[in-house]
């Protein structure tokens, strides 16, 4: 009867290492699960900087295409100014 009760411990011993390792691996991946969200929310945040970024640059590779000294040249550049600070307010007012 001892020999059961042996192979009954000894179930009973790797049932709860079992049961440790599996929480154990439960935690890690709900750790790399808020890490991968997180890694999620970077790229995001980046991709919309870098899609901000370009539209200023075409803005500005547009502004110097325009250069000229006439007073009309000189116009446009002022009101494409005003429209690259207006489009970062409302860029800004999104973020929030």
């Amino acid at each position: 009867m001892s020999i059961v009760a042996d192979q009954l411990n000894s179930v009973l011993l790797k049932t709860a290492r079992l049961i440790e390792l599996c929480n154990a691996l439960q935690e890690e991946n709900d750790l790399l699960k808020l890490e991968n969200q997180s890694v999620k929310n970077s790229l995001k945040d980046f991709s919309s900087k870098n899609a901000e970024l370009e539209e200023k640059m075409r803005v500005l590779k547009l502004a110097k295409s325009i250069e000229g000294t006439s007073e009309k040249t000189l116009d446009i550049k002022q009101k494409i100014n005003d429209f690259v600070r207006e489009i970062d307010k409302c860029v800004t007012l999104l973020k929030k």
